[in-house]
């Protein structure tokens, strides 16, 4: 084409075309004066709405400025190792009002822990043949010391089937109460989308879309309604004493202690206090929250404030609670790459058992190896380690019960089988792998903890202070 017939780009199509954006803005052909005010008025609002959103953002970016930076931190372990536990004990710290404030809706969570708590019972016994109710001879023992009923094995085994058919109405609550906690669930979930609408800078606020896709029922979004769930205590009720007969029962707990079921090791036991829990008027205790159980799936995340009683600073602090089940580790790979630290929970009491999800693997042998994978991880170089040896009243009732370490860890050797020996020779191993496998030398926190313990978790978090001191002072290059 001769230079003299090139036209502008913008010539290249018809004048007579419309700007589609322009017509699409322009007012509608044949308005009236009074369809004209009526767009007038919404359009105005539309923008005063679409300003005081922009006012919105425009100052909480100004105040995230301001304020200190949240500090990240993230809470792994395997499952049943005492990091929800540990969670809600900070919560319990640093926001007592806000908890104590949910402290009815745990009930039906505790039901559902004592209604678990029953049904292994039953499965197990259900699963023993009279020809063998005869070898279980009650013995004495840490998980038996506490049984206070003798029975005789006919009386037992006669005694069995009715007292299973008077509790099939409790059995039954289990999927009722597991379905109230998924539509409390949901509905929290809903709530927070909502309010996480509009609310913080944009790269937090698709953090915790994707965080709370996957929120389990045992996070702190369950724990918004406060409904006292009057059915499912009357059943209890009308059965605590169907109940109390059947864990009273000193064979029953040695059968339990010849299968290696140790309710008492478990988290959400409230066996021992059913006369407590069964009441109409039962409210739970600080304690019983804490010990109440409901399994983490997926990732949650939980923002809590910590002040320094001295007057220094108040931090916000964004825990990250993962599922430690095997299935869900490889969901954690997408929150390793910024936290300050990361709470590594081992429950050191579980030396003589398997995980649930693979019964050929020792709990304490799969903790030593997630710990190498998590200190040999490069996302995790910059991250400072705290280390809680965990369950240390459970270790110690053990070990004093007579069960050997160095039969399940031969390494062990002879060394006196007490709790300081046990518990500085698994200290030792854990900081021997940290220091010859770790990228790079960090911060690193060890204590020996009883997640239920609130002078514990003092510890805990006094050692998370000193942490952010030091990381300050290395900031500022005084360090």
């Amino acid at each position: 084409m001769p230079k003299s017939s090139r036209l502008p780009i913008a010539c290249m199509f018809s004048l007579d075309e419309a700007d589609p954006i322009s017509q699409a803005l322009s007012p509608p052909q044949n308005e009236s004066e009074q369809d004209k005010q009526k767009r007038d008025l919404r359009e105005r609002a539309a923008k005063l709405a679409s300003d005081e959103i922009d006012a919105r953002l425009n100052k909480e970016r100004l105040q995230i400025r301001r304020t200190p930076k949240p500090v990240k931190i993230l809470l792994l372990g395997q499952s049943e190792s005492g990091k929800s536990t540990m969670l809600k004990n900070f919560q319990l710290m640093c926001e007592p009002k806000a908890f104590r404030a949910e402290r009815a809706s745990w009930r039906l969570i505790i039901h559902l822990n004592v209604i678990r708590s029953i049904r292994i019972i039953l499965d197990a016994l259900a699963s023993t043949t009279p020809s063998e109710y005869s070898q279980y001879t009650p013995r004495s023992s840490y998980a038996s010391q506490h049984s206070t009923h003798s029975t005789s094995t006919e009386d037992l085994v006669s005694d069995l089937l009715p007292l299973r058919a008077r509790l099939a109405p409790v059995l039954e609550l289990e999927e009722t109460l597991k379905q109230r906690l998924a539509a409390r669930a949901n509905l929290a979930q809903s709530q927070n989308m909502a309010k996480l609408s509009f609310s913080g800078p944009l790269n937090s606020t698709i953090r915790l879309r994707r965080a709370n896709q996957e929120i389990s029922v045992g996070s702190s979004a369950t724990m918004q309604c406060n409904d006292v769930d009057d059915d499912s205590a009357r059943i209890l009720y009308e059965r605590s004493a169907d109940l109390l007969q059947l864990w009273q029962n000193q064979t029953v707990h040695a059968v339990l202690e010849r299968r290696k079921i140790r309710l008492r090791e478990s988290a959400g036991f409230f066996l021992d206090e059913l006369e407590t829990v069964t009441s109409l008027q039962y409210v739970p205790t600080d304690e019983h929250i804490l010990r109440a159980r409901l399994r983490t799936l997926g990732v949650s995340e939980h923002r809590m404030l910590l002040s320094d009683p001295y007057g220094g600073i108040t931090r916000e602090f964004r825990l990250y609670d993962v599922g430690g089940h095997r299935s869900m580790r490889a969901k954690w790979a997408p929150y390793f790459d910024d936290m300050d630290a990361i709470i590594f929970v081992v429950p050191i009491s579980a030396f003589d058992q398997v995980l649930a999800e693979d019964h050929n693997v020792n709990r304490l042998a799969d903790s030593i190896e997630l710990w190498t994978s998590i200190v040999t991880n490069e996302l995790l170089q910059n991250s400072n380690m705290i280390l809680l040896l965990n369950k240390i009243d459970i270790l110690q009732a053990k070990l004093a019960s007579g069960i050997l370490f160095a039969d399940y860890f031969p390494s062990y050797g002879l060394r006196p089988n007490d709790y300081d020996s046990v518990s500085r020779y698994v200290s030792k191993k854990f900081n021997s792998i940290l220091q010859q496998r770790s990228p790079s030398p960090r911060v690193f926190y060890c204590r020996r903890t009883n997640a239920t313990d609130a002078q514990s978790t003092a510890f805990v978090l006094l050692g998370i202070k000193d942490m952010l001191m030091r990381y300050n002072l290395k900031e500022s290059l005084i360090l």
